[in-house]
């Protein structure tokens, strides 16, 4: 009786072969769209790119220092945040997440990550603004406001690593990361439908500036 037991547990299941080969295929038609409509294929390819989206987004709360510095700097500060407050969505092609204060809550871009450091970076610039709504009460429809948080995103987050830029084709050897926090800093800043104009976006970056880029909290140093 043992012996048989035994036997059959090491036999492949074939329900288990089934539900391998039909997540294969469902994923293969996805990214083909062979064997469905194209209603079906982009059907398939939102909830591929929404588990991959939760998947990596648990991998990060769980594991990155850099998230879980944050996520434990935010509790201690009296704003807690769960999985649920980081939501996978759709969203348009030019951005990767963002954060929605009247609603507490990151929006996370799925398929608009390249790597899951990407996504970590995401994460750690939106826990930032997370960070600065919580302490520092952020007006965000005051441009100095924004522009500080924008600064300190940029900055603590990794979006201005070298790698980053040069990926989004911008190369410097000289005050690399400074151009790359302005640079993005005032077009987020210029984004806010409470800002006229670019020359608007410029002056409330530059206005805080200073303190705000030498400003790291919660972090140490730059991260």
């Amino acid at each position: 009786m043992s012996t048989t037991s035994g036997a059959t547990g090491s036999q492949p299941s074939a329900t288990g072969d089934a539900n391998i080969f039909n997540k294969w295929s469902r994923k293969f038609s996805a990214v083909t769209g062979i064997g469905i409509t194209e209603e079906e294929r982009l059907r398939e390819l939102e909830i591929h790119q929404n588990s991959v989206c939760n998947r990596w987004k648990k991998e990060l709360m769980n594991y990155s220092p850099a998230v879980v510095f944050m996520l434990k700097r935010l509790e201690q500060a009296g704003c807690p945040v769960a999985p649920k407050h980081l939501s996978c969505q759709p969203c348009s092609y030019n951005r990767s997440g963002g954060f929605v204060p009247s609603a507490g809550i990151i929006i996370l871009c799925q398929g608009r990550f390249w790597s899951k450091t990407h996504m970590e970076h995401t994460i750690v610039h939106e826990l930032v603004h997370m960070y600065d709504q919580c302490i520092f009460k952020v007006d965000w429809n005051n441009l100095r406001h924004h522009a500080c948080s924008e600064i300190r995103a940029n900055s603590l987050s990794g979006d201005c690593r070298w790698t980053r830029e040069l990926r989004r084709g911008f190369f410097s050897f000289t005050k690399q990361h400074q151009t790359c926090v302005r640079r993005r800093a005032v077009l987020s800043v210029a984004a806010n439908p409470a800002c006229p104009d670019i020359e608007t976006a410029e002056k409330a970056v530059n206005e805080v500036w200073d303190s705000c880029f030498a400003d790291t909290r919660p972090f140490d140093e730059v991260y």
